[in-house]
């Protein structure tokens, strides 16, 4: 059952009932004074006009002063704003989910003012069609998320702006499309963007570049394409980025017996001091192949995995360098170990969801161990759950997720998540702690509850210690039919509408297949189609969902 949020009165609405309260009780006060019992006649007929007409000037001055602060909170954007177009600056627009997105935005708005350009850098949720057609040349910088689909924040531009079928042939464009080849759907939003673009009449500055994973290659044409367009020979390339040797100081599996995959909790410490890193953020790890992996693979193509390569100073064995490379089925002609390590390009990070916070002191992971259908481990996770020894080094860089920051402490939130994801929801409830911050429901879904409940003791201690107001589990196997956290989060809909008309913002953590959608169509179901969309424009509906 749809219900809308309860309307929350204005300061100024507020101080006009106060006004009104007042003056009834003054009424009041002058009605006990009369000395006798109440005129009954009625009024003269000038008293009647001059009592009108006071009525009639007081609604007209306060009309006049609600049109007044109408028009101050609507901009109002003239036909010849919108005509004057900018020609010298260059607008990069980004659409992010994880915040890869925006790094590059802003690398590419740098590179353009270090080459003697102006450059503005916004979001594409802020983007809407008077402000595009007030540029002449505007860079896309868009990730895909999920199944091909566009960036959270990217919903309202495709909405409204992309719905709109005015032509936009003054304008001058390229797209920078962001995405994973291993998703059916590879860089879907970035295509969708520049096929309606084209179809809108704009003309592309250059091809549309697609990036897999940050591919160091594909960022370098994207570089070499702008150097053009600012008339330069060549823009200084960026600078790749900085991974570094992290020590994997603890393992630990949290749900032996289980009838899922192993899932465990990992504790990484940084080469020097602690670095500074918010609830929400994610780290990229660099993987490395099984030792056994690497040495089959020498033994195939006969060469010597003991031979000294030059990748840094001191030279390096050849089968350490391999482990953290791309390693190709076969090899033609005579290779040169070191030709070998200078030419394979690295294995593609991985991404995760950090489960802690500075005040830990270590850095925390949760990870579930792939097993593929061969019996082969996961090329990442295998490497993070089982090969990894303690004490190895794992190369590891942190990157800020905006989009997924906590809200104001005086802000309810709703954290709602299944299986692994609930490491992103312990670093914003661990953030929430920290600030003071009692207004929390955290709603999670496993397998079983006797093997599945990750981080149970400090949820339970949370609640106990009343940092959780509200908890509702859901285990899947232990229920028939099974029960999902979007089942729980439609059992508590009344609650739930209370909430979010309490101002309260909505995170999800998890799956994007069945739990993610699930959970939209709840909110969908529960506060109304219209209402999710405005908490979603609003920042409070954000996902990290993978």
């Amino acid at each position: 059952m749809s219900s809308a949020p309860r309307a929350r009165l204005s300061g100024a609405g507020l101080g006009n009932g106060l006004a009104l309260l007042a003056l009834v009780v003054l009424a009041g006060l002058l009605f006990t004074w009369q000395p006798g019992p109440w005129w009954p006649g009625p009024p003269r007929p000038t008293r009647w006009i001059g009592a009108g007409a006071a009525v009639l000037a007081w609604l007209g001055l306060s009309g006049a002063l609600l049109w007044r602060a109408r028009a101050r909170r609507t901009p109002v954007v003239t036909a010849a704003q919108v005509q004057q177009v900018d020609t010298d600056t260059v607008l990069v627009a980004h659409a992010s989910q994880t915040g890869l997105a925006i790094e590059l935005a802003v690398r590419t708005a740098q590179s353009l003012r270090e080459a003697g350009l102006q450059a503005q850098v916004q979001s594409l949720a802020w983007l809407d069609a008077p402000a595009l057609a007030r540029y002449r040349r505007v860079l896309f910088v868009v990730s895909t998320t999920g199944e091909g689909d566009p960036p959270d924040l990217a919903l309202e531009f495709v909405r409204t702006v992309m719905a709109r079928a005015e032509p936009l042939d003054t304008l001058h464009y390229a797209v920078l499309a962001l995405g994973d080849a291993s998703y059916a759907h590879y860089c879907a939003f970035g295509r969708q963007l520049d096929r309606w673009l084209r179809s809108r009449g704009a003309v592309p500055l250059f091809d549309r570049v697609e990036v897999d994973n940050a591919q160091a290659a594909a960022l370098r044409h994207w570089q070499h394409q702008l150097s053009l367009l600012a008339g330069k020979a060549e823009l200084g390339h960026w600078r790749a980025p900085v991974y570094q040797a992290w020590t994997l100081r603890a393992r630990h599996l949290l749900n032996p017996g289980s009838v899922g995959g192993p899932v465990h909790h990992l504790e990484l410490i940084p080469p020097a001091a602690l670095p500074h890193w918010q609830a929400g953020d994610l780290v990229e790890i660099l993987p490395r192949h099984p030792p056994q992996l690497v040495q089959a693979w020498l033994r195939r193509t006969g060469l010597d995995g003991d031979t000294p390569v030059l990748i840094e100073q001191p030279p390096v064995p050849l089968a350490q360098v391999l482990a953290a490379r791309q390693l190709p089925d076969a090899l033609t002609g005579d290779v040169h170990a070191q030709a070998l390590a200078d030419d394979l390009p690295l294995l593609a990070h991985r991404q995760y969801s950090v489960a802690s916070v500075p005040a830990d002191g270590a850095l925390h992971l949760l990870l579930r161990r792939v097993q593929c259908a061969d019996g082969q481990l996961g090329l990442a996770s295998g490497w993070l759950c089982s090969h990894a020894p303690l004490g190895a080094p794992i190369a590891l860089r942190l990157r800020s997720n905006p989009n997924f920051h906590p809200p104001a402490p005086s802000t309810p939130l709703i954290l709602i998540g299944n299986g692994t994801g609930i490491a992103g929801l312990r670093a914003l409830l661990k953030a929430r702690i920290a600030a003071g911050a009692r207004r929390n429901w955290l709603l999670f879904g496993e397998r079983q509850r006797a093997h599945d409940l990750h981080y149970g003791q400090d949820i339970h201690s949370w609640q106990a210690q009343g940092w959780l107001e509200r908890l509702d589990l859901a285990f899947s196997r232990d229920d028939a039919p099974p029960r999902y956290v979007q089942d729980a989060l439609r059992q508590a809909a009344a609650p739930l509408q209370a909430w979010i008309a309490d101002g309260a913002a909505v995170y999800v953590c998890g799956s994007v297949d069945g739990m993610a959608p699930g959970v939209e169509a709840v909110l969908h179901e529960t506060l109304g189609q219209a209402l999710v969309e405005q908490l979603r424009m609003q920042g409070r509906y954000r996902r990290d969902v993978y």
